[in-house]
């Protein structure tokens, strides 16, 4: 019984961590000029759904893919959002060294399946991978739309960065038509 109670304190101290995730600002954005940015949470949050949406559309499983955003960006509890510049300067652990860490102490059935989860989005190159890497980056390049709208003119490299990134025809042509709409447009479908 014991330790049952270890595991069980030791995954729900992981679930405390991920709750880190919710006050992270993404601090690449400050260098543009963002005073007030997403948090890392709220970036995965929606790389998720892009995920799912581009897994549908490319024809892999959603569901699969949508997991693997969510877990894209858990490690930043412990090395924080580095940006691009910084990592010039920095050797940060791997993802999967850090992920191995923070389960270290929960449930077998958590350490095992985290590890697998992000180990396979950084080595993986199944068609839920690449969709969940397409939906990061084109996460960051609606983001940064909207940052312009907000008067934030220094976004355009990444915009740049991101569309060159896209791998999946279903990202491109999201990306295309989010470059050339408000993001509120969506609301005069339900208005007119």
């Amino acid at each position: 019984m014991p330790e049952d109670t270890d595991q069980a304190k030791g995954t729900a101290g992981f679930l405390f961590e991920m709750g880190m995730l919710k006050r992270a600002k993404r601090s690449g954005w400050w260098i543009a000029g963002v005073k007030d940015p997403e948090t890392i949470a709220e970036h995965s949050f929606r790389v998720g759904l892009i995920g799912s949406v581009l897994a549908m559309m490319e024809g892999a499983d959603p569901a699969k893919t949508a997991l693997l955003g969510l877990w894209h960006d858990t490690q930043e509890t412990r090395v924080s959002d580095i940006p691009h510049i910084g990592r010039r300067y920095l050797d940060a652990a791997s993802n999967e060294k850090v992920t191995a860490d923070q389960v270290s102490a929960a449930h077998p059935a958590v350490r095992a399946g985290a590890q697998r989860i992000v180990e396979e989005y950084e080595t993986g190159d199944s068609l839920e991978v690449i969709c969940a890497h397409d939906a990061d980056k084109l996460e960051c390049l609606i983001q940064a739309v909207e940052y312009r709208e907000q008067g934030c003119a220094n976004v355009q490299g990444w915009i740049d960065s991101s569309l060159e990134k896209l791998k999946t025809a279903s990202a491109q042509a999201l990306a295309d038509a989010a470059l050339h709409m408000t993001s509120v447009q969506w609301q005069r479908t339900y208005l007119s």
